[in-house]
């Protein structure tokens, strides 16, 4: 058993930190990708132009790179505006850059995840949802939706484990999640090896629950499909 020297509330701390931002990021994700998805396919040159360009710029970029331009470089910006308007230093929530800064990256990766879902439901069944009176609204939410979930599965929940360990970023910027609050420890007790471990284990807790939601929510969404 694991001798944390008084220091397991303050793990426990972070970690309650680190699922905070992953759920935070994830929804922000969620938004991202659904309208970078219908951006892609819509026939607007202008929308699939954006969300192609967004997709590819932050695809292309290091997460820790993106991380520091967001805090650092818009924190800069931000209080330069300020100066300008008269108002006093603006110093920008570590946990506000950090949700931000995660949920704008994934929401590249769940644009694609989406419109590979979308591109996976039969267009006729959409047709025929018009033809039978639906509007664009019911047609999303009760043909095509179910069926993109589906669809999607796999790669969102491949798409969530990597966001849950890029949470640990977040630490870079100052924010106490589980991988600082460990470091810290580790250096108060000169124990590093063993709290390192731990986070490790805890990730990977994390992780395994994730894995196991998923195969649920698989199950659950494919009720009824016979598979190939």
């Amino acid at each position: 058993m694991f001798d944390l020297q008084g220091y397991g509330a303050s793990v426990m701390e972070g970690l309650y930190m680190t699922v905070a931002v992953g759920v935070c990021s994830l929804l922000i994700a969620l938004l991202l990708g659904i309208a970078g998805a219908l951006a892609k396919l819509s026939k607007s040159r202008v929308a699939s132009g954006i969300a192609g360009s967004y997709t590819t710029v932050i695809r292309g970029i290091p997460d820790l790179v993106l991380m520091f331009l967001i805090f650092y470089g818009g924190q800069i910006m931000v209080n330069n505006i300020g100066d300008k308007l008269g108002w006093d230093y603006i110093d920008i929530n570590p946990f506000l850059s950090g949700v931000i800064t995660i949920g704008f990256i994934f929401g590249a990766y769940m644009t694609e995840t989406f419109r590979g879902a979308i591109l996976a439901v039969p267009h006729g069944q959409m047709e025929a949802a018009y033809a039978y009176g639906m509007t664009k609204f019911q047609a999303f939410s009760r043909i095509l939706f179910p069926q993109m979930v589906r669809h999607a599965i796999p790669s969102f929940g491949n798409n969530w484990l990597v966001l849950l360990k890029t949470t640990a970023l977040v630490s870079v910027i100052g924010l106490d999640d589980l991988l600082r609050k460990a470091d810290m420890a580790g250096k108060t007790t000169k124990m590093p090896f063993t709290f390192y471990v731990l986070a490790a284990v805890v990730y990977l807790v994390l992780t395994s629950i994730s894995i196991l939601i998923m195969g649920w929510l698989k199950r659950r969404y494919s009720a009824g499909v016979k598979e190939a």
